[in-house]
């Protein structure tokens, strides 16, 4: 069985179990018949009283088998999911008013004993009756410190979960070179390698800080969907969350996804509903500048010229012309300077005030960019800037944007490992919040000229 057919199944016969136990708990409180008062108010709850004991099982562990993967673990959990299930349903009872809060309190205790026995027991069964087949995680783990070792000899120990221990990776040389009855595949400076050779699926570094390097390469460096963890020390601590632990060593994964999947979708639903509204409202502007354009520079009056997205995956990208004519013909692909001497007053003016990047709001509108986001960059320099600068791939997990942190926080032409800086910030920082700011700042250099990057 695997790991989403257990828990659909657990959802399912736990479900059942609930509203089982305290129908019969009525039964037997009132001999054998249900009466209409008092069986009303739960018939009027049910699918809440539902969803409250699967979220106390939740909460307690009952679907994570790694946390019930013995007798007492598995009675503990039951134990406090229909406790808690209990007190929260008896609270909301209460607070519905006189007519839902009129449960037996005999029935109450009755299906807590019924709901207690039904939901260790079904899962003894199903325990003795089938195994659940995990995938199998190859797991290098960085360092040969005493507590390395023991979080080795912890998974290995938790090996019917999947776990599988490849080997460890001293420091440096200076290190001995066996860690316990586990392999030394090699020092840190060649995890990278050891990680193609031996197919691992995931890496543990145990000392955070002293290899910091490492870290970086492996958590953003790293193209191969390795997952990263550290064993945090105090410094981690401060500045991140504990996301797993293996008994009672924390761990802190470097590689989780960037946003939650319902903060991209809220954010798309934003996306086209305000490119639109603009394109509508700023329509006059757009026909002044195309007008500005044919007077002042000729044809061609919109500029298209081949980004990177999300993904890696090119796509053109619209703006208004800002360059004279063939702008790129002699010199071949160059980044743009402070005072780009490419640049007409007209462009330099439309820059300023960002009225060149409107027509991107097609874009926004296709689904090629956000409005907040790393800014896509052509795939010349992509080419360059992902062999020399470290990370650099990982800005494009990300959908591009007309504006980012790095364009309110940067200078208009300064340096690509700086902007790297800015992207990664919001890249594993953004909320609905941190957006609007990016935003209001952004309309503050329009309205201003001020601070225009």
């Amino acid at each position: 069985m695997t790991r989403r057919r257990f828990i659909a199944i657990s959802l399912a016969i736990d479900a059942i179990v609930v509203n089982a136990s305290i129908v019969a708990a009525f039964f037997l409180r009132f001999g054998g018949e249900l009466p209409e008062f008092n069986f009303a108010a739960y018939a009027g709850l049910w699918p809440l009283i539902t969803a409250i004991y699967l979220g106390a099982g939740y909460v307690s562990g009952l679907y994570e088998p790694e946390r019930t993967e013995n007798l007492w673990e598995v009675i503990r959990a039951s134990l406090q999911a229909v406790t808690l299930g209990t007190v929260l349903t008896a609270a909301v009872a209460f607070f519905a008013g006189p007519r839902f809060f009129s449960f037996s309190r005999l029935a109450i205790l009755l299906a807590w004993v019924g709901q207690s026995v039904l939901l260790v027991v079904w899962r003894l069964v199903l325990m003795r009756l089938t195994r659940i087949h995990w995938p199998e995680q190859r797991i290098l783990i960085v360092g040969t410190s005493e507590v390395a070792c023991e979080l080795a000899v912890e998974l290995e120990r938790r090996s019917a979960w999947g776990y599988r221990v490849v080997g460890m990776v001293r420091r440096s040389d200076a290190e001995p070179a066996t860690a316990g009855h586990l392999p030394v595949l090699g020092d840190a400076g060649q995890v990278a390698e050891i990680v193609a050779r031996e197919h691992i699926d995931r890496v543990i570094v145990a000392s955070p800080v002293a290899l910091r390097e490492l870290i970086e390469e492996m958590a953003i460096g790293n193209d191969s969907p390795v997952r990263v963890e550290v064993i945090p020390e105090l410094y981690e601590i401060f500045i991140g969350t504990v996301d797993s632990t293996v008994s009672d060593i924390p761990l802190m994964e470097l590689t989780r996804p960037a946003t939650p999947s319902w903060y991209a979708g809220a954010k798309r639903l934003v996306d086209v509903v305000f490119s639109a509204l603009l394109l509508a409202v700023l329509s006059p502007v757009l026909l002044l500048a195309t007008l500005a354009i044919l007077l002042s520079m000729g044809r061609p009056v919109f500029f298209s010229q081949e980004r990177v997205g999300r993904g890696m995956a090119p796509f053109p990208v619209f703006k208004f012309r800002t360059m004279v004519r063939d702008a790129e013909a002699e010199s071949g692909p160059v980044l743009a300077e402070e005072a780009d001497p490419r640049v007409t007053p007209l462009g330099r003016l439309l820059r300023r005030y960002r009225i060149d990047e409107l027509p991107q709001l097609a874009n926004i509108l296709l689904g090629q960019m956000s409005f907040v986001g790393p800014r896509p960059e052509r795939p010349f320099f992509v080419e360059q800037f992902a062999q020399q600068i470290p990370g650099y791939r990982e800005r494009f997990k990300v959908k591009p944007g007309v504006t980012g942190l790095a364009q309110v926080s940067g200078g208009y032409a300064t340096t690509a490992e700086r902007k790297l800086k800015f992207d990664l910030i919001y890249m594993y920082h953004q909320n609905l919040l941190m957006d609007l700011q990016i935003v209001v700042e952004t309309i503050r250099v329009v309205l201003t000229g001020h601070g225009a990057r």
